[in-house]
């Protein structure tokens, strides 16, 4: 069989790329350019129509930089909980409802308390968290009727693009779970969906990630550079994607994939299980594994912030910043930072919840807050790590990629923080690994998964906890944690102060 080739694009919510790969792994070439979010009070935003120019451009520069060498697939992996409303020419009507836009929150209490919803819930183990699609869908019902009455389907990221490059609405049953679709049984919440008004033709057929969808159209053919011959292949989205591209296999391991959002996910050999407590599990039947874990709402983003505010002169920031955080001493000095500039998802479940510095003195600087924020990713680990050791799977050993992973003081402080073996893996970008490994192995370019990951995945560094590091970290994360408790009662009452004060404030942000 000739060597295949396979061209990723993975839409982040920083930036949308372009890669291509052949069935060995090696990178080919790459294009990528920044997406703009909007955010206004609870909304979190972007547009459809800017991710299609953008796609159709790196796409064509990557395959400009490939030459003579034809792309035989295409996948497409993106943020899922997000919502796009499309009329029935397949157009965009409305900005994307990103998945930490909360204002679906009045509807989410409303689904609470329907009884239809309750053997859903019983069902999926699922609440109707306002991150999730029937909220947003709902929302856009009541609040933006002529847009709902226009609506032909109610699609995610994935689908959207898939659609524009083929015709054809299709999802993968990861991404359906977020219409708290049953896995299981193979079907939509129907008697939900028809209490609420959403009719169930809206939503898209649902297929196992790895199928084909179709052929690139000749008009997206002429758009982006590429050939209707290049066959279309569902991965899934890309907190899954990246987890798979970290070669994470046997029982125990874990990925913590830090890009704008951190992804910690664990192997578990556990039936589905309904009561997970702040985090999910989410059946890949065709690669054999249950992936037990869950997305937060900023990593890496995290550091952009940093960045941002103490930064932005620096010719080197990263570079200084890792310096000036090295220079501080553990705990920066008793200063606590909790990380939830946005909110937070997995494992608390908190959309009132803001970022704080505590214990902030006269003596604290840039050093020992940059401190702070690092240290701060790594309870955000460990809290993952508790929530998941709590359905009887526990964590043994963590490998590492996405952005923060290029910081090595923050795998360090990871390390120490969790107590477990970190292993650094050589290629970043694992959610356009994981999407070609899905793809690929859906089509039988490889008979199983660890087959893929001998082809795409490489350790580059193993960093083993600090014991005397430790201990003193046991001691940070417990006030890290009673910090957050005791601030917890004041984030609506702020919420409600800042909503008045700041009602119509927009804000863009290019690089979360």
């Amino acid at each position: 069989m000739s060597n295949k080739t396979i061209l990723v694009l993975n839409m982040g919510m920083k930036s949308i790329r372009s890669m291509i790969f052949d069935q060995n792994g090696n990178k080919l070439a790459q294009a990528a350019l920044p997406i703009v979010t909007s955010l206004t009070g609870e909304y979190v935003t972007q547009s459809p129509e800017e991710w299609w120019e953008k796609a159709c451009y790196v796409i064509r520069e990557s395959v400009s930089e490939l030459g003579n060498v034809s792309v035989d697939f295409l996948t497409v992996t993106a943020s899922s909980s997000c919502l796009v409303c499309v009329d029935q020419e397949g157009k965009a009507l409305y900005p994307c409802m990103m998945v930490s836009d909360k204002r679906a929150g009045e509807e989410s209490r409303y689904l609470e308390s329907l009884p239809e919803f309750a053997v859903v819930r019983e069902r999926t183990g699922l609440d109707a968290d306002p991150s999730f699609m029937i909220p947003k869908a709902l929302w856009i019902k009541k609040q933006e009727k002529e847009i709902f009455d226009k609506t032909d389907k109610l699609l995610s990221p994935n689908d959207y693009l898939l659609a524009k490059f083929t015709g054809n609405y299709v999802t993968d049953y990861m991404n359906a779970l977020k219409w708290h679709y049953d896995a299981e049984e193979k079907r939509y919440p129907s008697e939900l969906l028809k209490q609420v008004g959403i009719g169930e033709e809206m939503l898209p057929r649902v297929v196992a990630p790895g199928t084909f969808v179709g052929r690139i159209q000749s008009r997206a053919a002429k758009e982006t550079g590429l050939s209707t011959t290049t066959e279309v292949i569902t991965s899934t989205y890309d907190a899954i994607c990246s987890f798979v591209g970290s070669g994470v296999a046997e029982k125990g391991e874990a990925s913590d994939v830090s890009g704008t959002v951190t992804v910690f996910r664990a192997v578990s050999d556990l039936c589905l299980l309904k009561d997970l407590d702040g985090i999910q599990q989410i059946p890949y039947y065709e690669g054999g594994l249950r992936i037990v874990g869950g997305s937060n709402n900023l990593g890496g983003g995290l550091i952009e912030w940093v960045k941002q505010c103490y930064y932005q002169n620096e010719t080197l920031p990263y570079e200084r910043m890792e310096k000036d955080a090295t220079e501080a001493s553990i705990g920066a000095g008793g200063l606590v930072f909790l990380p939830y500039l946005l909110g937070e998802r997995a494992p608390i479940w908190d959309g009132n919840a803001r970022g704080v510095f505590f214990g902030l003195e006269r003596m604290h600087t840039r050093k020992e807050m940059t401190r702070a924020v690092f240290e701060s990713t790594g309870f955000i680990d460990l809290d993952m790590i508790a929530a998941i050791e709590k359905t009887g799977t526990k964590v043994t050993n963590i490998r590492l990629s996405g952005g923060l992973a290029r910081i090595n003081l923050i795998s360090q402080i990871k390390a120490d923080i969790t107590g477990r073996e970190v292993q650094v893996l050589s290629e970043f970008e694992t959610t356009a690994t994981g999407a070609a490994m899905i793809a690929l192995y859906g089509q039988k370019v490889y008979s199983s998964l660890k087959e893929a990951a001998n082809a795409f995945v490489q350790v580059r560094m193993i960093i083993r906890p600090n014991q005397r590091n430790q201990e003193m970290y046991k001691e940070l994360y417990q006030l890290y944690k009673e910090t957050y408790e005791t601030v917890k009662p004041l984030f609506p009452k702020r919420m409600e102060l800042t909503e008045k004060l700041y009602r119509n404030k927009r804000i863009k942000i290019e690089n979360l």
